[in-house]
């Protein structure tokens, strides 16, 4: 009787912030729910994004604060951009390493090719090789990087390209690739230190960055 009566008013809970945050458009009624449902369930989501591109400025703070940052992504435009200069900025006494994992240009897998084909659906301008040059300029571009600050590492992985995460000492920042859809279109997901979800994905990012299969010999350890 105790559930039934916990989930009756969680329902109803739910319901009146959803309703409201439709009416005056704040996103601080959601960010709510997310937590309270979050905690009852157990499955430790803290924020969400209806689109990748929205949690940049979130990313970077939460990015200033970390101790250590891991990063498994596409194409990885993003990290030529503002929201991880503080991860490349040499002397930094709090971040003790910035881990990378790019997919492997040469694409023995075929995994950059299906993901072209997917986007192509949507962008005529994704043509084939497109996305290899890509990533290539932006292996050059965290290479450069890892030169001039020692606590950056790169590695390059050939498995399925559907998805980017972003991992700190606090947070994980998952973002599943639809279909059709560029990853800065698709929804993103924050997941606490601790949930099972974060969990699963340091253990996705420490299983691909120890296969290391293609890392260019200058950064293998």
């Amino acid at each position: 009787m105790q559930e039934l009566v916990i989930g009756v008013v969680s329902s109803l809970i739910a319901t009146v912030l959803t309703v409201a945050a439709g009416w005056f458009g704040l996103s601080w009624p959601r960010r709510l729910l997310l937590r309270l449902l979050s905690r009852m369930s157990g499955v430790g989501v803290l924020r969400s994004y209806p689109k990748q591109s929205a949690a940049n400025a979130d990313l970077a703070a939460d990015l200033r604060a970390a101790r250590w940052i891991k990063v498994l992504t596409g194409r990885g435009n993003e990290l030529a951009r503002d929201s991880f200069q503080e991860a490349w900025r040499p002397g930094n006494p709090r971040l003790e390493s910035t881990r990378v994992l790019l997919p492997d240009p040469a694409d023995a897998g075929g995994w950059l090719r299906a993901r072209e084909d997917e986007v192509r659906r949507l962008d005529p301008g994704i043509e084939s090789g497109l996305l290899a040059k890509q990533v290539s300029a932006n292996i050059d571009y965290v290479s450069a990087v890892a030169t001039k600050n020692a606590s950056v590492e790169l590695r390059l992985f050939d498995a399925p390209h559907n998805c980017r995460v972003i991992l700190t000492d606090r947070l994980a920042y998952f973002t599943p690739y639809l279909q059709e859809t560029h990853g800065r279109n698709s929804p993103c997901l924050v997941f606490r230190n601790g949930s099972a979800m974060y969990d699963y994905l340091l253990r996705l990012f420490d299983g691909l960055w120890q296969a290391g299969a293609g890392a260019p010999p200058e950064l293998r350890e």
